[in-house]
């Protein structure tokens, strides 16, 4: 079925249903940096023009507070503002997916319920460390749906990968978690292709209505051919112009156009996704200083700031790209 349109809204359809909001997360869903000062606080005015800038695209939503957004380096408090001020930008025009981090159950359903006070529209479900090492399933299961059943908000599952702090889940684990009523979606960030493979299947063939979202950034354009239904991912939030048009080229089945822009990007996913990993999120603030979309470059410790060298390095494939 043809779109109609320029459609802004082709990222989520949502119905009410027992006075309870039913999101479908699809499309390019960047998860958005937290600008900073000098003192490491909030630069809520960058903050704010940033989430303008990026929301003029046609996007499927933004995720806030998550790793990209340094959602564990973030007071509750902090959190909270984020989403405010996220949600006092783009009003009801965009889901926001806020990041949850792991912790005592009541404590996590907490959060949640003031996640989703502050104007939430869902949550992305970071892993406790307590899955680790193969885990019993119903741990895993009773988990999300202690979350839900003490929110009432759409929940989207993590797997993410071990060097990040996260937990990949075997197919039973899968398809437990992905049956809660719930669970709208899935981020699958194992970066491992087989295992992104094997997890589309579990869930398209287990629980259809659950979107299945790629995290990897390393194969962002081969996802979206093998199915997914968009993708959540920090890469997001630089050339996002061009993953939304390589999003919906994959849609109409337009691969070979999608795939030049591919070939255009994945270099410079190389450089912000080189090892090590972990200091992506200084690699992509230094990105976005550098398009002027915010003012500094700031990362709250223990992560680092990129030496002069790597700065030299982002600048030249965002020329590479076209970007900068």
């Amino acid at each position: 079925m043809e779109r109609i349109g320029v459609i802004l809204i082709n990222w989520v359809l949502v119905s009410r249903c027992m006075g309870m909001s039913i999101v479908r997360l699809e499309g390019i869903i960047p998860a958005i940096v937290c600008p900073m000062l000098e003192d490491y606080s909030i630069d809520e005015d960058s903050l704010r023009n940033y989430v303008k800038w990026i929301s003029g695209f046609r996007i499927g939503g933004l995720a806030v507070n998550v790793d990209t957004g340094e959602g564990f380096h973030l007071l509750p408090e902090e959190r909270l503002k984020v989403i405010e001020i996220v949600r006092d930008v783009v009003g009801g025009r965009i889901p926001i997916v806020a990041g949850l981090q792991p912790g005592y159950i009541p404590q996590v359903v907490r959060w949640a319920c003031e996640s989703r006070d502050a104007g939430a529209d869902a949550l992305l479900v970071f892993p406790s460390s307590i899955f680790a090492g193969g885990y019993a399933s119903e741990v895993v299961y009773e988990y999300y749906k202690s979350v839900y059943d003490g929110s009432r908000i759409p929940l989207v599952v993590f797997q993410l990968q071990p060097d990040l702090g996260g937990v990949v889940f075997d197919q039973e684990t899968l398809r437990l978690v992905t049956s809660l009523d719930g669970v709208v979606a899935i981020k699958e960030a194992s970066f491992d292709a087989r295992k992104f493979l094997e997890t589309l299947r579990v869930v398209k063939k287990f629980n259809p209505r659950v979107s299945v979202l790629t995290g990897n950034d390393n194969f962002i354009y081969e996802s979206l051919v093998l199915g997914a239904d968009g993708a959540l991912i920090g890469f997001g939030t630089i050339g996002t112009d061009l993953l939304v048009e390589m999003y919906e080229l994959t849609r109409k089945g337009r691969y070979g156009e999608a795939m030049e822009i591919a070939s255009r990007l994945q270099p410079l996913a190389d450089v912000i996704f080189a090892p090590p990993v972990r200091a992506y999120r200084a690699r992509l603030k230094e990105a976005l200083a550098m398009l002027g979309v915010i003012r500094y470059t700031y990362v709250r410790p223990p992560l680092k700031p990129v030496s002069e060298g790597e700065r030299e390095v982002i600048r030249r494939a965002l020329r590479s790209a076209g970007i900068l």
